[in-house]
């Protein structure tokens, strides 16, 4: 059935063209189709003790009927106020199990007609699977028994998941808190029907506060009675035998969490006044403990809305925040206090304090930990080991503490002191186990404790598991990964005493597959899955990664691709098209790391421009474009220059292996990259096209900071105007094609930005091309319209490139 939705193109690449052009959705050359219309490998859950595998699928695209729905927009959330659910969610529509031992899958048995399946989550024995089901009026709730592969619905479509997951499991994993829509729940308002009754008034109390630019808030006072009414809810207690009993009377429930021993229930309920230049989780707030018989125990945390907060990256608000159960005791809660007000700029010893409160919470918190830094989590472990982490944005840097949660007075042992964006020094992650509360806590194994690290190394990712000792403090290497044609993910250790790990092992042609890794005894491998490379027409396409320097020394690096079948000894010159995303860093050495793997496989989506390998084209694919500021210099100060030497070394780079002709180049992005490419084909002759998707070109209007710029566009002027290409559109003379989603919903990159932007280079003679995309978020999602993007990149390319 043909859709009747239609492209509206807004054109100003040709003297003799019209304004408009109403345009049906196009599809693109076959040798992109074949590789856009494939068939997706199911998403792979497992059980803890790797008994069993839940295997997940979905629609490879959503249809553009799936985003035409109806839609709410307020305080930062986009619902359907039919169904009750987020009108984002991307759904699964079948499910199967499988013994791991076992190759059969086994189909799942009664679940609904023309399933819509979301929120998957196993019981704490793992042994039910419970999930909702969206039909066209609202949200049901199933569960699966694992051992026989049955589903069995236990309520009608009345359930509410406005705020995402709606129900947790009961620790007797034979009952489930739900929330569930009121039962005299009143109609939503609809604002063209109901006339305000006055203006809408704000004030400015004269408190500097420099909040950054936010969607999807609320407007008026119908917006805040419907807000109200779709985050009502009622929890109930429902029973596997589908019984229910209502646990908590109707409020506006944000988060429902148990204790580890399930006897404590911890609320938090929004609270008035609702605001309207801040989202939902920067409104009121108020947490209550209760027992299992909805009793208040405690009113452990009231949080006032929080309009007024200081400037920087790490700026945080006052009172508890944080707040969660200890995973590694019965019913503990810690929470992060800042001892420096939240503004980064008052000089303290420490930054926050972490404290306990035991339940019953009987007798007062105790402080436990303070950190130098803004606090950034905590593993728990036992009553004598945890790890706790804190990081400052402005230095990138981040330390990794090992503690005892039992003494205060000791001092915790600083286990990583490193830039954050330093991978070469990253130790790993600490591996977790699930505990007798079925909560993940530090896996400590005669006094050991492990790490599992990516390994990146300048030579290469190759990675590892370390053993750490408690007692030496010293570090053992127990594996490192040697392959150079293939991709290893270390993913968990199942036996620690046999060495035994579950890794994902994938090439640039072998579809990434699970596997038990015996690290003990060498080269044994036992697969798990075998799921098939679904892109064979590029399995053999020439695929390395480059190495390269800027001119002032920084390396750099990009994948290149070459196009299928491409002759290196005659070495045929090309077009090349460069696809990159700008990224920000305090040092040259961070800068400079590779992080991109040739072996990783070849996995070509509308987000690069991977598929035009087929095309004849060379391609570079995320190539390294660091924005560098050492010391007390900020890397926007030298955005434009640093941007174009990246792109003038990328060139370079390519142009010396004799591929291409350098004259012929394309630079395409999404969202920063597409403010990148705008800026690019502004303040250099390097490229002969540009394709920007989904950017922000006028930084005037994000004035309190955009990507990572903390300062406001007061403090330096000159920066927000140089880095806007609206600001300097009369100097853009290069082909470009502008695209965006028609409603983007990423804080900055307002569907507006591109099209004022089109309106300045219209009105000013540049070669430009705009299109919107019915329907569409920030990111793209329907296959009519990734098609026709695709239909037009092709087009463009070929017209303004090749050609």
């Amino acid at each position: 059935m043909k859709s009747n939705f239609s492209l509206i193109l807004f054109l100003g690449l040709s003297l003799h063209a019209f304004a408009q052009e109403n345009l049906s959705y196009q599809k693109p050359s076959k040798s992109i189709l074949d590789l856009v219309d494939y068939e997706r490998p199911p998403s792979v859950s497992m059980d803890t003790k790797k008994e069993y595998m839940l295997l997940t699928y979905r629609d490879t695209y959503k249809t553009l009927d799936d985003l035409n729905q109806d839609e709410m927009r307020l305080g930062g959330l986009r619902i359907n106020p039919t169904t009750n659910i987020s009108s984002s969610v991307t759904y699964t529509n079948n499910i199967k199990l499988r013994q791991i031992k076992d190759k059969n899958e086994i189909q799942v048995s009664g679940l609904p007609s023309n399933p819509r399946i979301s929120n998957l989550s196993w019981s704490t024995n793992e042994k039910k699977i419970a999930f909702s089901n969206t039909t066209n009026s609202g949200v049901e709730l199933w569960v699966v028994d694992v051992a026989s592969a049955k589903a069995t619905k236990l309520t009608e479509d009345n359930v509410n998941a406005n705020l995402g997951n709606p129900f947790s499991w009961f620790n007797d994993n034979e009952n489930i808190l739900v929330k569930m829509l009121p039962q005299n729940r009143a109609d939503l308002l609809d604002e063209k029907k109901n006339l305000p009754t006055g203006p809408i008034v704000s004030n400015a109390s004269g408190s500097i506060s420099q909040n950054r630019t936010y969607q999807d808030l609320l407007k008026n006072k119908t917006d805040e009675a419907n807000f109200q009414n779709i985050l009502t809810a009622e929890l109930y207690k429902v029973n596997l035998n589908g019984s229910k009993t209502l646990f908590k009377s109707a409020d506006m429930y944000a988060g429902e969490n148990f204790s580890p021993d399930g006897n404590y229930l911890m609320i938090t309920t929004i609270q008035k006044p609702f605001s309207y230049i801040v989202p939902l989780n920067r409104f009121p707030s108020k947490t209550v403990v209760y027992d299992l018989q909805g009793n208040e125990v405690k009113v452990v945390n009231e949080v006032a809305l929080n309009e007024i907060m200081p400037k920087g990256f790490m700026a945080t608000r006052t009172g508890k925040r944080n707040m969660n159960w200890r995973n590694d005791e019965a019913a503990t809660l810690y929470y992060v206090e800042a001892l420096d007000e939240g503004n980064p700029e008052n000089k303290v010893d420490f930054r926050d304090q972490v404290s306990l409160w035991k339940a019953p919470f009987d007798k007062n918190p105790s402080q436990m930990l303070k950190t130098k830094q803004r606090f950034d989590g905590i593993i728990w472990g036992n009553e004598t080991t945890a790890i706790a982490f804190d990081q400052w944005y402005d230095t990138r840097n981040t330390k990794t503490y090992l503690f005892n949660p039992s003494d205060a007075t000791q001092d915790p042992k600083i286990f990583s002191d490193r830039n954050s964006q330093d991978i070469y020094s990253d130790p790993g992650n600490f591996e977790t186990i699930k505990n007798a509360y079925g909560k993940p806590v530090l896996a400590i194994e005669n006094n050991n404790l492990y790490l599992l690290g990516d390994g990146f190394t300048k030579n290469g990712q190759f990675p590892f598991i370390d053993e750490f000792n408690l007692k030496n403090e010293q570090t053992k290497r127990l594996y490192t990964s040697t392959y150079k044609d293939k991709k290893e993910e270390l993913l968990s250790i199942e036996d620690f005493k046999k060495g035994e790990v579950l890794v994902q092992i994938q090439s640039k042609n072998e579809y990434p597959n699970y596997y038990f890794r015996n690290i003990n005894k060498k080269d044994q491998l036992t697969a798990i899955t075998s799921f098939k490379n679904p892109f064979e027409s590029i399995k053999n396409v020439s695929k390395e990664v480059i190495q390269y320097k800027r001119k002032d020394g920084v390396a750099l690096s990009g994948t290149l691709y070459l196009p299928v079948g491409y002759d290196k000894v005659k070495k045929e010159k090309l077009p090349l098209l460069i696809w990159a995303y700008p990224t920000e860093f305090k040092d040259k050495n961070s800068a400079g790391q590779n992080n991109q793997n040739p072996n990783e496989f070849t996995f070509p989506y509308y987000g690069s421009f991977v598929y035009w390998v087929t095309k004849g084209y060379v391609v570079l694919d995320d190539a390294s474009f660091p924005i560098i500021g050492e010391g007390t210099t900020e890397p926007n100060d030298t955005f434009i220059t640093q941007l174009v030497d990246n792109a003038e070394a990328a060139i370079s780079a390519v142009a010396a292996l004799g591929y291409i002709d350098r004259n012929k180049v394309a630079v395409g992005g999404h969202s920063y990259g597409a403010f990148m490419v705008a800026n690019l084909l502004t303040h250099s002759n390097l490229f002969t096209c540009g394709i920007a998707r989904s950017g922000a070109y006028n930084r005037t209007l994000t004035p309190f900071g955009f990507q990572s710029e903390q300062r406001n566009y007061w403090e330096v002027p000159g920066v927000y105007n140089t880095m806007s290409p609206f600001m300097n559109a009369d100097k853009m003379k290069t082909p470009l094609l502008l695209v965006h989603g028609e409603a983007d919903n990423n804080p900055g990159t307002f569907t507006l930005q591109t099209e004022r932007y089109f309106q300045a280079l219209k009105g000013l003679g540049a070669p430009a091309r705009m299109v919107i995309l019915p329907k569409e978020a920030h990111g793209y999602a329907a296959k009519e319209n990734i098609l026709h993007l695709l239909w037009e990149q092709d087009q463009f390319l070929e017209k303004y490139l090749k050609n």
